[in-house]
């Protein structure tokens, strides 16, 4: 289902009960393309695009994508199964973002960055890629950041160029990320520091036994 405000450029293929909201632009050629050339865009089965978000050309996006509303999301990505992009979200260029990733509001995934299987970003997360902005070599060095599979960063969190969260690992709300941190770690603060192992966190609802 296409709404009849929704904008598909050339080149856009999408499979079926897809839907796109009102003022949703998909396969926006992107300016550094050359004439001439071929810049396809893929979208997978039972996907839904709310309104205003905009998808650029050059990505491939698997089954059951949804954004919230106003998300972007530039070229040259690859998107696996199951994704979900939030409301006013921004993803940048030549990121790979698995299977069953959960990208929440208003967060920022810089170039270079890659998101493995069952990983999840809180709402106001930022991920940079430059170690010293305006350098005259700045871009020949960028390096975004890496979760590892089922890692999850807390609300405002701020992740450092080319830093690894290990498997399965927690970031704290409001942590500012300088190193890499370990497997089915918990860690918080400014600068984000390790304070105990996922199997020590409980439910403070009881709830259940163990939250991980």
């Amino acid at each position: 289902m296409k709404s009849s405000n929704a904008k598909l450029y050339e080149g856009v293929s999408f499979g079926k009960n897809c839907a796109f909201g009102e003022y949703t632009v998909i396969g926006v050629p992107p300016a550094a393309i050359k004439k001439g050339e071929k810049c396809l865009t893929k979208i997978g089965d039972d996907a839904k695009i709310r309104s205003h978000t905009v998808v650029y050309a050059g990505n491939t996006i698997g089954n059951n994508f949804q954004t919230g509303h106003q998300a972007s999301i530039r070229e040259h990505n690859t998107i696996g199964h199951n994704v979900s992009i939030g409301t006013g979200s921004v993803v940048e260029h030549h990121i790979t973002i698995e299977d069953n990733v959960r990208i929440h509001s208003n967060a920022f995934i810089c170039e270079y960055s890659r998101l493995e299987k069952g990983s999840w970003v809180g709402p106001c997360v930022v991920f940079t890629n430059a170690l010293h902005p305006l350098c005259p070599k700045g871009k020949d060095c960028l390096r975004g950041p890496t979760l590892k599979r089922g890692a999850k960063i807390g609300a405002n969190t701020t992740l450092l160029p080319g830093v690894v969260i290990g498997e399965n690992a927690l970031i704290g709300a409001g942590s500012v990320v300088v190193k890499d941190v370990p497997a089915n770690k918990v860690v918080t603060g400014n600068p984000a520091r390790v304070i105990k192992d996922i199997s020590e966190l409980k439910c403070p609802y009881d709830l259940v036994l163990k939250p991980y």
